[in-house]
């Protein structure tokens, strides 16, 4: 089971794993070992519940794709395992923070203080202005 948090675990059979060939430097090894690992997980298909879904679909992330599945590659390591472990955690955080609850907004006011230092400044500085005039003129 994959822990994502307190209440929602993931089985580990609905995630699929598969070892490709990493890219970039490495010598002769990168070429004839599979150690980067593809971590394929359908969300649509998945245990978790209708909530949870909704809420990992609207996630915008460029690892999600329009179908539902999210789609994690590791190769930073030259291990395959932990390729693995890396991919599933990064994915564990990834779904951890799509379901976090959306803090509630509460609207604000200000105080009756600041209301009246705002609007007393504002007439201090149209009486500036007021000064700044030439004398007769009334707009």
């Amino acid at each position: 089971m994959l822990k994502i948090n307190d209440h929602t675990h993931i089985p580990l059979s609905e995630v699929d794993l598969s070892a490709v060939r990493a890219q970039g430097p490495g010598g002769q090894h990168v070429n004839k070992t599979n150690t980067a690992v593809h971590l394929r997980f359908d969300v649509c298909a998945s245990s978790l519940s209708e909530a949870a879904k909704q809420k990992i679909l609207t996630v915008s992330d460029r690892r999600l794709t329009g179908d539902g599945v999210i789609i994690i590659k590791s190769q930073s390591s030259s291990s395959q395992m932990r390729n693995k472990a890396q991919a599933l955690e990064r994915l564990a955080e990834m779904l951890a923070e799509a379901l976090k609850p959306v803090k509630k907004r509460r609207p604000t006011k200000p105080s009756r203080g600041a209301v009246k230092r705002r609007l007393k400044k504002k007439t201090e500085r149209g009486q500036i202005k007021a000064t700044r005039r030439k004398p007769g003129r009334e707009d």
